[in-house]
């Protein structure tokens, strides 16, 4: 039992680690984006078939039409080992569950899920260089990596779950509350501002509109949402800096300005109905500070004509948007149930007691 605990107690922190690093990750991401550094090696995994960045002679040989250019390769060599090392950390995480597997409040299926979801990632990652920055498989990456993160910190919100031995009857674990519909709306407008933030980022339209609230000027301007919003595109050759016209672009960011709203609208009628729980209202407050300032790094980012440490922390907002509602939900799941929805006991589960 000792030594459950003591390998539980490792397997909490190096969870809490991957949380952090996957942080890093996607924040090395995006400004490997945002320095136009993500076709810096025109190959993968290597660049310019080397493991480390080469000299311009090895460079030129290995890729004639393709110069070197140092920083941006090396801007994406760091991320491409950053990501890597979040790969062995996942390995390690399940190498060091598999003991405790059979344990019945163990998440060994968390870690599994882990495991597979980075092993897509790193696919949407040579994805991302062998599709020349296609903007779908962009938008998809920096989702995953989103993703990744959530699963990073719902194993170890698990693992302290188990740590803590909190079991009833038989080993069940204790009833949680419901999650309502508005929690599922919140979630969804949230996951589909992501995917537009992302279309906005892989596009290049960050500030295809000028100013705010009006765009170029107008209330509604001329835009083009069927080239915009074109998810069937060829692929390539390249779209480093965007293939779009300027209106097609105006759609984009007008979408995602809309998308803002759609998602400020939900988080308030979320806050407001879970205002009563007082447990709640740190996690609420939080959540909406955190929306708060993502809205106010959009706006800034527009009228600053996007500089890239405002674009970094307007990436810094997102992850922290997620880990926010993330961990509100986790909190109204972990209040006493409501008594309609209190599962009772089962003769088998009595016979444990």
């Amino acid at each position: 039992m000792h030594e459950q605990q003591g390998r539980l107690a490792l397997l909490k922190a190096l969870s809490l680690v991957g949380v952090a690093a996957t942080v890093v990750v996607i924040l090395v991401g995006a400004w490997t984006r945002l320095v136009d550094a993500g076709l810096g090696c025109p190959d993968w995994p290597g660049c310019y078939g080397a493991l480390v960045v080469p000299d311009e002679a090895r460079a030129l040989a290995h890729s004639p039409d393709t110069p070197l250019e140092g920083a941006k390769a090396w801007m994406e060599m760091i991320h491409r080992y950053v990501a890597s090392a979040l790969g062995l950390l996942v390995i390690v995480l399940v190498v060091l569950g598999r003991p405790l597997r059979r344990r019945p409040d163990y998440p060994w299926g968390v870690s599994l899920g882990l495991l597979a979801l980075i092993l897509l990632q790193g696919a949407f990652g040579a994805f991302t260089v062998t599709l020349k920055l296609w903007p779908q498989v962009v938008t998809l990456h920096l989702l995953g990596g989103l993703s990744v993160m959530l699963m990073f910190l719902w194993l170890h919100l698990r693992l302290r779950r188990c740590a803590s031995g909190r079991l009833t009857l038989g080993g069940v674990a204790p009833p949680r509350r419901r999650l309502t519909p508005l929690w599922g709306v919140a979630a969804a407008l949230l996951v589909m501002q992501l995917a537009l933030g992302g279309w906005v980022s892989s596009n290049y339209a960050g500030i295809a509109c000028q100013g705010f609230p009006t765009c170029n000027g107008e209330w509604w301007p001329a835009l083009d949402w069927s080239e915009g919003y074109h998810l069937t595109q060829a692929v390539g050759p390249n779209y480093l800096h965007g293939q779009l016209h300027a209106e097609a672009r105006a759609a984009i960011q007008v979408g995602h300005r809309l998308g803002a709203l759609a998602l400020g609208v939900a988080l308030l009628a979320l806050v407001l109905s879970a205002w009563r729980e007082r447990a709640m209202r740190p996690w609420l407050a939080g959540l909406g500070l955190a929306y708060g300032m993502q809205f106010l790094l959009g706006v800034a980012n527009v009228l600053l004509w996007l500089p890239l440490w405002l674009a970094l922390l307007h990436t810094a907002g997102a992850v922290a948007l997620v880990l926010g509602l993330a961990l509100a939900a986790w909190a109204w799941r972990a209040l006493p149930p409501q008594a309609d929805t209190i599962r009772q006991p089962t003769e088998k589960e009595w016979a444990h007691v």
